[in-house]
């Protein structure tokens, strides 16, 4: 018979707080920035804080993944050492990595995940890592379903596939552009977000193809309508994106995809199985349109389709579709075609006849007349999108989950009085309660069970309570609310006991690279990351970008194909209605684009 599998949804968290409210809402696990050397600087998190995050997250069995994940100078080697001994004390269960030195380093028997950062896109490259001593893969976001079967039947390692939220234009850890044109690295943490510019599209007779467009800005992750296909393919931890996002983001995106795995698992609890305990009651309806979202794409899970994963007008959210314009009555009144509910204060969007993004609040609704804050200046026809709704966002400011173990107690007899005993199936306790035995004229087991059900502010829901006594005797309701306190306290003190941390994976030798060479591309920067890729028969091995920048270095290599989005791709006849060679520029930037077709990818180098 198929093992079961554990199914993991991974939020982020942008600091404690948030990634508290990711639990609640029903997440598995989290992910959060170290002190330093995370792929989000602005994201580092304390110690002490990680170290609170992680009792709350082991209460219900869910994981703490802790994002240190950029490449390290040698000076550092020492200071990420120390802070990865520090979180293995605070309870983190497994640090994401692209440094490979940590394979090498004398560290503490933490888990090791390999970031997407690591560019894990191969079955070859994914067996690698795990050969390595990586417990988990993060794919590479470009992944078609087939490439992620393909990766699945090679190895056993449990896969991380990203199924929300922004998308890299560039294979990740492959991208040099913000590094060479502004001197901040992606691979350290600080990208300038280059590909989220207006640029100007240039031909080889110097028409301006496209001018001011967001050509390299795609759109937003989503899928959650193809869960189950991702988990047939292989993949067993669902992450969403969004380590800089706000705490009412990670509350509705969380809570969303808790929904649909969960759908998932009820009718398919043979195969999969939820990673952590605990269930979550949310106060709102989740609803991915109304959070920050460039529009949504499948990217490339089936492929290189017809549909565009660009969003060119602007990198900004635009939220939900409402409707049209059908009516000016004045800069400050319209009227509208729409079967949203819209309220006093939302904010409305649109493009204007430029092109351009423009947005507006709304100052007061009368049915579909809306009343602006501000002068606008509108054409009729325009599609109206809603990217703030105030009664959904004021919503989220509030309390909006509670997340509970469902346990059973039972109140029994015991020679020197009574016992009270709890489970949740898996952990099982027993508090003994020495007292006379007081035999009552009157029936007790109703008022015994409505006690011993008070559960409180505890992580627990009574769903059962049996009163397995031979007769009704009297306790005191203080008393019996003494030891039931007790009781749960010595019951969540065993579960604490139970927990067990994912502890670092044994590594099958030094298997060898499957080249014997790697360029800037393996993105090594110290002179132990060196000498891993040495001890697996790598003979010549160049410095990161960072440590040597190339002249001709490719700043970026994408699936993302600029002719492609053009309709104008050179496998077929419209290729030749754009002459080569095609350039982008922002302001006194210039790179050029270049087309390798042989694996349909396009290449940015500088101009």
């Amino acid at each position: 018979m198929k093992q079961r599998r554990a199914i993991e949804l991974l939020a982020p968290a942008k600091n404690v707080d948030t990634g508290i409210e990711a639990i609640l809402h029903g997440a598995d696990a989290v992910y959060i920035g170290a002190p330093r050397y995370g792929a989000r600087a602005a994201a580092g998190c304390t110690v002490a804080d990680i170290e609170r995050l992680c009792r709350f997250a082991h209460t219900y069995n869910a994981r703490v993944y802790v994002a240190l994940n950029t490449i390290l100078y040698k000076e550092e080697l020492q200071d990420a050492q120390r802070i990865i001994y520090d979180l293995y004390h605070a309870g983190v269960d497994a640090l994401i990595v692209q440094d490979m030195a940590l394979l090498d380093m004398e560290l503490p028997p933490i888990a090791l995940h390999a970031s997407t950062q690591c560019d894990n896109r191969t079955p070859e490259k994914v067996k690698f890592l795990s050969d390595a001593g990586f417990s988990q893969v993060v794919l590479a976001r470009e992944l078609s379903l087939q490439q992620i079967r393909n990766i699945s039947a090679a190895t056993d390692v449990p896969l991380e596939v990203f199924v929300h939220g922004a998308l890299c234009v560039s294979y990740s850890g492959q991208c040099y552009m913000s590094a060479a044109l502004t001197g901040r690295s992606a691979n350290r943490g600080e990208c300038a977000q280059c590909c989220r510019l207006p640029y100007t599209l240039i031909d080889g007779n110097g028409r301006k193809v496209a001018i001011d467009m967001h050509l390299l800005s795609l759109k937003d992750l989503n899928q959650s309508n193809r869960l189950e296909e991702l988990l047939d393919a292989g993949a067993s931890s669902f992450k969403i994106e969004g380590r800089l996002k706000d705490v009412a983001y990670v509350k509705n995106i969380t809570a969303y995809y808790r929904r649909e795995i969960d759908k998932i698992l009820e009718h398919r609890s043979d195969e999969f199985y939820r990673a952590s305990d605990g269930i979550s009651t949310i106060s709102f309806t989740p609803n991915p349109h109304k959070s920050f979202n460039r529009g949504f794409t499948h990217y490339f899970l089936d492929g290189r389709g017809k549909d565009t994963i660009i969003q060119p007008d602007t990198p900004k959210s635009i939220g939900e579709p409402i409707g049209a314009l059908c009516r000016v009555i004045d800069n400050r009144t319209i009227v509208v075609k729409s079967d949203a509910h819209l309220h006093n204060g939302d904010g409305l969007c649109y493009f204007d006849n430029q092109g351009t993004f423009q947005g507006f609040r709304l100052n007061r609704v009368e049915g579909n007349t809306l009343h602006l804050a501000s002068a606008q200046k509108f054409t009729v026809g325009a599609k109206l999108y809603r990217n703030s709704d105030h009664d959904f966002d004021t919503a989220l400011q509030r309390p909006t989950a509670q997340r509970h173990i469902e346990v059973s107690i039972t109140l029994a007899e015991q020679p020197s009085g009574f016992a009270i005993t709890i489970t949740d199936g898996k952990t099982t306790t027993t508090h003994r309660c020495d007292a006379d035995k007081t035999p009552s004229r009157t029936p007790q087991a109703a008022r015994q069970q409505q006690e011993l059900a008070k559960l409180g502010n505890t992580p627990y829901r009574a769903t059962k309570v049996e009163i397995a006594l031979t007769q009704d005797y009297f306790i005191p309701p203080s008393q019996l609310s003494t030891w039931r306190r007790e009781a749960i306290e010595w019951f969540h003190r065993a579960r604490s006991i139970a927990y067990r941390p994912d502890r670092r994976k044994a590594a099958q030798g030094n298997t060898p690279w499957h080249t014997d060479t790697v360029d800037y591309h393996a993105n090594i920067a110290n002179p132990v990351a060196h000498d891993f890729y040495r001890h697996h028969s790598v003979a010549t091995a160049t410095p990161a970008f960072e440590l040597s920048p190339v002249a001709d270095a490719e700043l970026m290599r994408t699936r993302h194909c600029i002719r492609h989005h053009l309709g104008a791709c050179l496998r077929t006849p419209q290729g030749k209605n754009l002459v080569a060679p095609l350039t982008l520029q922002q302001g006194n930037v210039t790179l050029a684009l270049h087309f390798d077709c042989a694996r349909c990818e396009m290449v940015i180098k500088k101009g």
